[in-house]
């Protein structure tokens, strides 16, 4: 069943069908419903490579995901966890999702805007990526909608979506001093990455809001993983003046300082305790069960996905997008503030009161 058969039965022109099934308005309700009725009561369906042609949109976006930092990264639960809500969101879109792979060296800085061009890609979503390499930039400034996760992007037509990581790691550390913590350690994140850079930021606000001295041998980095987040407490529990609660900017990183107490000897939360940032699942499974700071996950995918569908409708309405030149944002006003998404804070069993000096 084509589009010219549907009209032949239908007794109008395919001009008329095509004008009933986009919700033209020059078609009366009459002949729109008579239409939509025979096309579902026959099965026709759209050919989209076509409808593309004619629209001159592609209906694709793009998912450009480099975790760059880990090789491990497609399997940390945090980003497997926003990748099915990208998936998800995505679905009630009417676009569709496309994997963007790194370009060959060859096509230097402008592989991606290449890529981009070559697939008609509509916007992009930016996950783990370096937003300061040069092929990056270049994708930026090319006007094709972006939008990062994560990732403090600018440009003509890009903006990014993010927790409220300041203050979810700010709130940790006031539940750990009004449970009488004084000596309040962190590990980090890589602090290449704006989540770590904003929750450190928050640990060493709220210390200093709560009167506690600035004690630079109780910041240690991690990098979002098991092994570091274990290493990083065993050298908080080496110190001659060890925590007695432990900030860790993400729930892999806390399993891993929970088994670190443990082989030192050390028992959560009597001896020392322990919030986590993340609510991964394996928090509800480990003992004792993990105190931490929950994302949003599939609220900041879905968050992505709004905010690029509408860049990408934006630059459509304007005859730009990712085959095109810089166009405006949404309602022409440039692109979107970046979106803060707030965390709480989960209490489980991993915390208690200070232990006595």
């Amino acid at each position: 069943m084509d589009i010219r058969e549907l009209a032949r039965l239908s007794g109008v022109s395919v001009a008329t069908v095509s004008r009933a099934l986009n919700g033209r308005p020059d078609v009366s309700a009459s002949t729109r419903e008579r239409i939509v009725a025979m096309a579902h009561e026959l099965g026709y369906r759209p050919n989209q490579q076509a409808r593309s042609l004619v629209r001159r949109r592609s209906g694709l976006l793009g998912l450009l995901w480099d975790t760059g930092y880990a090789l491990d990264g497609a399997r940390h639960p945090f980003l497997a966890d926003v990748l099915i809500g990208l998936k998800t969101a995505v679905a009630g879109t009417g676009y569709h999702l496309m994997l963007v792979s790194r370009p060959p060296d060859s096509e230097g800085d402008q592989g991606y805007v290449r890529a981009a061009r070559q697939h008609g890609l509509e916007g992009i979503v930016l996950m783990g990526v370096d937003e300061q390499s040069p092929a990056i930039r270049a994708l930026l400034a090319s006007g094709c909608p972006c939008l990062g996760i994560d990732l403090p992007v600018t440009g003509p037509a890009a903006s990014y979506v993010t927790s409220d990581n300041r203050s979810g790691a700010a709130s940790a550390v006031a539940h750990l001093h009004g449970l009488g913590h004084r000596r309040i350690a962190t590990i980090t994140g890589p602090l290449g990455l704006l989540p770590a850079t904003e929750r450190l930021a928050g640990y060493r606000y709220q210390c200093a809001r709560s009167g506690l001295p600035d004690r630079p041998e109780y910041v240690t980095s991690g990098d979002f993983f098991l092994a570091s987040g274990y290493a990083g407490m065993r050298r908080l529990l080496a110190l001659p003046d060890p925590p007695t609660a432990v900030f860790v900017a993400g729930d892999e990183m806390a399993v891993g300082a929970l088994h670190a107490a443990a082989d030192a000897g050390r028992r959560v939360p009597a001896d020392v305790s322990v919030i986590g940032y993340d609510d991964v699942d394996a928090a509800t499974l480990v003992r004792p069960a993990l105190t931490t700071v929950a994302q949003d996950r599939m609220g900041l995918a879905a968050a992505a996905v709004d905010g690029l569908v509408r860049l990408a409708d934006a630059g459509a309405d304007a005859g730009a997008g990712a085959s095109g030149g810089a166009g405006p944002g949404v309602d022409g006003a440039g692109p979107p503030a970046p979106r803060l998404l707030p965390t709480r804070l989960v209490v489980r069993e991993s915390c208690g009161p200070a232990p006595a000096d």
